[in-house]
Parts: structure tokens; sequence; C-alpha cells
């Protein structure tokens, strides 16, 4: 009799918080929590501060070990639920310092969830117009639904607003959706939840 190894997809969750505990990094829980209440999932939650003080060199090749186990661990996800907070209407400088070190190919077809909060409605555009097209730029899986939360939609770190919440239940089931697909593709087994 033989046994099948199960592999369970590995998706990391990175808050491009400069805090913690961070209302971008209960966002981006709250759309782990929903992919993994749809399937089994092995889930590394990251934040920017887990980079450490020397995440600002010029190349790759300088990063400190936190900074680079950060990127490494991105660039080895089998998926990705992305969250940052919206400042000046873009998302945060050190956001795409990270996403500058890790290598293109890395990302391409990977599967990607796009997340962001801010201070109010007026940001909500910035996942359209700066996260889909940097993403875009990897060749990345997108998920089509993505999720923004201002402060009055939070409740300190949890999604508070019904509506955002319904963005974060669509958003798990598409990420759910092109896993599903990647490992098909790929000719890894898949873990459906228990």
């Amino acid at each position: 009799m033989s046994l099948t190894r199960v592999s369970l997809p590995r998706v990391v969750a990175f808050s491009a918080s400069a805090s913690r505990p961070s209302r971008t990094r209960g966002l981006v829980e709250a759309v782990a929590a929903d992919l993994a209440r749809l399937r089994r999932i092995d889930l590394t939650v990251c934040d920017l501060v887990d980079a450490g003080a020397g995440l600002v060199v010029a190349g790759r090749e300088e990063l400190p070990l936190p900074a680079r186990r950060l990127v490494e661990a991105i660039e080895e996800a089998d998926a990705l639920i992305v969250g940052t907070p919206v400042y000046q209407g873009s998302y945060a400088g050190l956001f795409k310092h990270v996403f500058d070190f890790v290598r293109p190919e890395a990302l391409a077809g990977k599967p990607v969830a796009l997340t962001a909060t801010g201070g109010g409605l007026r940001h909500a555009l910035v996942v359209e117009h700066s996260l889909r097209p940097l993403f875009g730029f990897f060749a990345a899986h997108i998920a089509p639904t993505s999720v923004y939360a201002c402060t009055a939609e939070m409740d300190q770190y949890r999604v508070a607003d019904a509506a955002v919440a319904e963005r974060v239940r669509a958003a798990a089931g598409e990420l759910a959706a092109l896993i599903e697909v990647g490992q098909a593709q790929t000719g890894r087994s898949s873990a459906p939840a228990a």
C-alpha cells in the first residue's frame, strides 16, 4: 500500500505596516483566515518589521539576514496575500522596496490577493491603480477581488464592515481557486479543507 503525501500550499501573508499590531495585518489575516476555512494551507504571516532595520540597502546581496529571509519567503511561497497601508495616495515606500528585491521570475504565475488600508475612502483606488499594475509586472495571477478598508471599516485590527467582510470572503475564495489551478498545472496534490 502506498501513501500519497499531501503537500499543503505555502501561503505567505505580508503586511507592509511599520507597526505591529496594525490594521493592515488585521486585513491580511482576515483574508488568510477565510482562505484557511476553504482549504488547508501552510500559513506564514510576515510584517515589514520582520525585515529589521537593514532593509534600506541598494542591492539584494547587501540585505541582512532578516530582510533576506522575508524576501525569500515571498519568493518561495505558493501564494501570497499582500497588504500595505496607503500614504499620500500610494502604497508604502518600503512595501515597494521589499518587492524591488524580489526576482520577477519568482512571482510569475503565483496566485496573489491584494489588500490595503487607509484613513479614508479617497485612497480606495490605490489597490487598483498601484498594486495591481505592480503585480501585473511580475506576471502574478491576481485574484479579481481586491480588498481596501479604511479606518471607519475596522474595529481596532478587525474588519467591522459587512461589505469589506464580503470582499474578504470573495478574495479568499478566488485565491483558493487560483491555488487549485496552480497545483493542477504543476501536478501537486491538493489539500481541501478537512
